[in-house]
């Protein structure tokens, strides 16, 4: 692959660059601005490391939400920033293969191409993230032969069956990594009158999470801010704990890949349960996760060595193999082409 070939995932935890079977830049989806302008101000891990610190004058952003761009603006200005540091100085345009959620708009597309184009890309094309998935897999899904893909973002979990080289069903479904952090954050204030921000919920996520009962129960101290005195405060809480809290959302993401199965053509559906289900994403690293669903559906769960870059790796290496597209509507187009009138 070309250096001026690369894959984007513009996630709503991640923004990830690839190219030449390396990362080029793995940075937070995260943008601090002044409050009053809305002008850029850190962008990145510096934006990520104030999230939940800022003082009044400044407001951290996440301009993708649910895997999709929610400001534009920022959006723009972050990818641009992100390119920068990966190519510098140097005029270089490179072609992009850029993912998306499934199931998204005609207008969510082009918002996408729109923002890669203007932080310096070219030729942008926009790859739906379970068929970015199945390239990275090697799957030969451009035969009758049916596979399910589960991909567990931070902000949607997308869910596919794939056959004849395209989606035979598909959902987006919002409840994924970040839904957790909410969660804890919510019952730490309930139950300890305590408020953590962000960093401290994933933390406890990381350490803690897991949708099956641990052998034996591990507890872990925390720091937050007591929600009637204000003052800093310390508590202990248990990975008995955060399983009564994240089994309940991971149960759904089940019952939602259930529901997608029960769209799916019966000899596709018979297939997955031959050759199991195949999970990436960073959720998918959570403890216990592979063991529930192989439990729910009664069939093999392979997780991705390397699930976190999955789509990103799938994307880059699409655009060198469009042949792995052939029963596809796949072309590289510029922006004016894809400019709704």
């Amino acid at each position: 692959m070309k250096t001026t070939d690369i894959g984007i995932d513009l996630g709503s935890s991640k923004t990830v660059i690839f190219s030449d079977s390396k990362i080029l830049l793995e940075l937070p989806s995260v943008v601090t601005v002044d409050t009053d302008t809305w002008h850029p101000v850190y962008f990145g891990e510096k934006a990520y490391q104030t999230y939940g610190r800022t003082p009044e004058s400044l407001t951290c952003v996440h301009p993708i939400q649910n895997g999709v761009i929610a400001d534009l603006d920022l959006a723009e200005a972050m990818l641009t920033n992100y390119m920068k540091a990966c190519f510098g100085k140097k005029i270089v345009r490179p072609r992009v293969m850029a993912s998306l959620p499934t199931g998204v708009t005609e207008l969510q597309h082009h918002s996408l191409t729109q923002v890669v184009e203007a932080a310096g890309g070219r030729n942008v094309t926009v790859i739906e993230n379970p068929i970015a998935v199945a390239i990275a897999l090697n799957l030969d899904f451009n035969n009758p032969k049916g596979n399910l893909i589960v991909d567990m973002g931070a902000g949607t979990t997308n869910i596919a069956t794939v056959s004849m080289g395209g989606i035979a069903q598909c959902d987006s479904f919002k409840i994924a990594g970040n839904t957790f952090d909410e969660l804890i954050e919510k019952y730490v204030k309930k139950e300890y009158n305590i408020e953590i921000g962000p960093l401290t919920s994933e933390h406890i996520k990381k350490q803690l999470a897991s949708v099956v009962k641990r052998p034996i129960e591990v507890t872990i101290t925390a720091k937050g801010k007591n929600a009637v005195t204000g003052l800093p405060e310390s508590f202990e809480i248990t990975s008995n704990e955060i399983y009564d809290i994240v089994i309940e959302p991971a149960l759904s993401i089940c019952n939602a890949i259930r529901k997608v199965l029960e769209k799916t053509d019966p000899d596709i559906v018979a297939d997955i349960m031959n050759n199991g289900i195949y999970l990436t994403g960073g959720t998918a690293l959570m403890n216990g996760m592979s063991e529930l669903l192989e439990e729910y559906f009664g069939t093999k769960v392979f997780v991705d060595s390397d699930p976190i870059h999955s789509v990103v790796k799938g994307a880059a290496r699409a655009l060198n193999h469009p042949e792995l597209l052939g029963n596809m509507d796949f072309q590289h187009r510029s922006i004016k082409e894809l400019t709704i009138e």
